[in-house]
């Protein structure tokens, strides 16, 4: 696989290229079956994207979110394939507050092993690769290993989304004790945690497979865990739909995080 990491991040900063023009521009916002907003810039990713997969390793099937979702009796079938959310954070993206990424990742017998994160606004990318460990690339040309905090901070550093919150995490932050919450769009909050800069992040409410799937290979390589409320670690492509169960993405681990839950969840 690591022969795949130089080819697929210059895939997504080409991708990323083809977002900024977009960006750049007075585009027009569209609105998807499920109201979640659609831009120019999502689908110019995901053709670019698309085509460089298909040309790099032809036959192996893809999944996009700006795609249809092949039937389950199909992909059932895949033990290896590519998962791609071409602009993750579209509302980030539409608010201009740049905390949108691109997301790539190949899973493999329903774990991904292999992820690209890239940032275009910051020039960052975050690559996770089994048996190559997790690493940052800046536009400088400067790369460095990352790794998870080995301890938690007190007060706890924790990562939230700016646009989805709900009483269930309020629920829960209750509990935590002292705390000072960084809100965060799209997988740029996994790769916080991976590069050791919080320390958690819950999330109690609903995301696809094709959000977390790039973010939690970078951050397994770099010591942390995306776990889903039963402690277990979170699987792709094991169910008819795409939608992942409530999930903790846990870099340090010197405390129970889990135990803290309510009850009721």
């Amino acid at each position: 696989m690591k022969s795949l990491i130089d080819p697929v991040v210059a895939l997504a900063i080409d991708a990323g290229r083809k977002i900024l023009e977009v960006y750049s521009s007075d585009f027009e916002v569209q609105s998807k079956d499920d109201e979640s907003p659609l831009t120019q810039a999502d689908l110019a990713s995901h053709y670019c994207i698309v085509a460089g997969l298909e040309a790099l390793t032809p036959g192996l099937p893809i999944i996009s979110e700006e795609a249809g979702l092949p039937d389950f009796e199909e992909r059932r079938q895949w033990e290896r394939y590519w998962l791609i959310d071409p602009l993750d954070g579209t509302r980030e993206f539409v608010n201009r507050n740049g905390e949108f990424t691109v997301n790539i990742a190949l899973i493999d017998k329903k774990k991904p092993v292999f992820g690209v994160v890239y940032v275009p606004i910051q020039g960052k990318t975050y690559i996770g690769c089994e048996g190559f460990g997790a690493e940052r690339r800046d536009s400088d040309g400067s790369v460095r290993s990352i790794h998870v905090a080995a301890t938690s901070s007190n007060p706890v550093r924790v990562v939230g989304s700016r646009s989805h919150r709900g009483a269930s995490l309020d629920s829960y932050l209750d509990r935590l004790g002292d705390y000072d919450m960084i809100p965060m769009g799209s997988s740029l909050k996994f790769c916080v945690i991976a590069e050791g800069g919080a320390d958690l992040y819950p999330r109690l409410g609903l995301t696809s497979e094709w959000d977390t799937a790039a973010a939690q290979a970078v951050i397994e390589q770099a010591g942390g865990r995306v776990v889903t409320l039963d402690g277990k670690a979170m699987k792709y492509n094991d169910k008819s739909d795409i939608l992942n169960p409530h999930f903790f993405v846990i870099g340090a681990s010197d405390r129970d995080w889990l135990a803290l839950l309510p009850d009721s969840e």
